[in-house]
């Protein structure tokens, strides 16, 4: 199936007839036509899109399922827990937002309470940290998270009883 998600992507990319509102062009550089080439439309998600996602998703999975090892039982914990995990990094990330804009920027907190979209707000251009600085608080997060859904996976184990803990 992610074989088949992928040649069906090249195939219906290359025709620029179906899949996406935004054609691929020939660039300058080969590498700028191959960036032109997998640029396809995330929101909402175009068929091309989910083919491109979805395709090496599932060769991924198909090549990782049977891996058990150290770093498979950590990633395993969070595969368990996935909404308890959402609802838990979406308030860590909010909560730390909240607290660093007035620590390392000359925005105050009050600018995060928006009364528009994001994309809108004029009032945060300029806001931002490089993409380094993004990874490492994307890390830091998934590992503090980390000891509370193992928690919560033990939790939910031992209290099949509860019936509405699957759907955290």
């Amino acid at each position: 199936m992610g074989s088949a998600a992928i040649v069906l992507f090249v195939l219906l990319r290359f025709s620029n007839l179906y899949g996406d509102p935004a054609h691929w062009t020939n660039q300058p550089r080969p590498f700028y036509t191959f960036l032109s080439f997998i640029k396809v439309t995330k929101y909402p998600p175009s068929l091309l899109y989910t083919l491109m996602t979805l395709g090496p998703a599932l060769l991924f999975l198909a090549v990782t399922e049977q891996a058990k090892n150290a770093v498979s039982s950590v990633i395993s914990v969070y595969g368990r827990v996935p909404f308890f995990y959402y609802l838990l990094h979406i308030f860590i990330i909010h909560l730390a937002t909240l607290i660093a804009a007035p620590l390392f920027t000359s925005f105050s907190w009050k600018v995060w309470i928006l009364k528009e979209p994001l994309w809108f707000t004029e009032t945060l251009k300029g806001y931002g940290y490089s993409l380094g600085v993004v990874y490492l608080v994307w890390l830091s997060v998934v590992i503090a998270v980390y000891p509370l859904c193992k928690w919560y996976d033990r939790y939910k184990t031992s209290h099949k009883e509860k019936w509405w803990l699957s759907y955290m």
